[in-house]
């Protein structure tokens, strides 16, 4: 079941939502983050960046459930520029590593996909570490690549610079 969070549903979803992300960020993905990273740093994370834009409405929360516990998540960001109504941001697809190849990135991301067209949004913009897995996902649902900056994140693991993938799709 997915679910678009609400402040309420946020404060219960958020253990399992900081151990989502502490658990990718343990595994290596490149999300921001880099070791050492704390599950108290995830819940920060939590608390201090996405409350206030959910609490705000400048950002939709997006949580898939199994068994009552969520196991992924994504961020809708619609852009606030005036020369911008038409576009919004992907952030943060996170499929808890226990619960990944079981299809809840490819659902997260239909139902995103719909939440953006409900809001007029037309285009979709993401961008990724260039040798990540997710970058196969986005493809295959559409997902063009805009270009690559090389030396744009750091590793999570290693002091080394890797390139980011910029990619944007256009919704009918």
């Amino acid at each position: 079941m997915i679910t678009r969070l609400n402040t309420d549903y946020f404060e219960t979803a958020l253990n399992d939502l900081s151990d989502i992300l502490h658990a990718c960020v343990q595994t290596g993905a490149s999300i921001g983050f880099i070791l050492p990273f704390s599950k108290e740093d995830a819940s920060r994370y939590w608390q201090e960046r996405v409350r206030p834009d959910l609490t705000s409405c400048t950002l939709d929360l997006f949580a898939i459930y199994d068994e009552g516990r969520v196991m992924g998540t994504v961020q809708l960001i619609p852009a606030s520029m005036p020369n911008q109504p038409h576009r919004a941001d992907v952030a943060k697809l996170l499929v808890h590593p226990e619960a990944r190849r079981r299809g809840y990135g490819r659902a997260l991301m239909n139902v995103l996909e719909e939440r953006a067209k409900e809001l007029g949004r037309s285009m979709l913009v993401l961008d990724t570490r260039s040798s990540d897995p997710s970058r196969i996902l986005y493809q295959s649902l559409g997902f063009q690549i805009a270009g690559e900056i090389p030396n744009y994140c750091r590793n999570p693991f290693e002091d080394r610079l890797e390139p980011t993938t910029y990619m944007y799709k256009h919704l009918n």
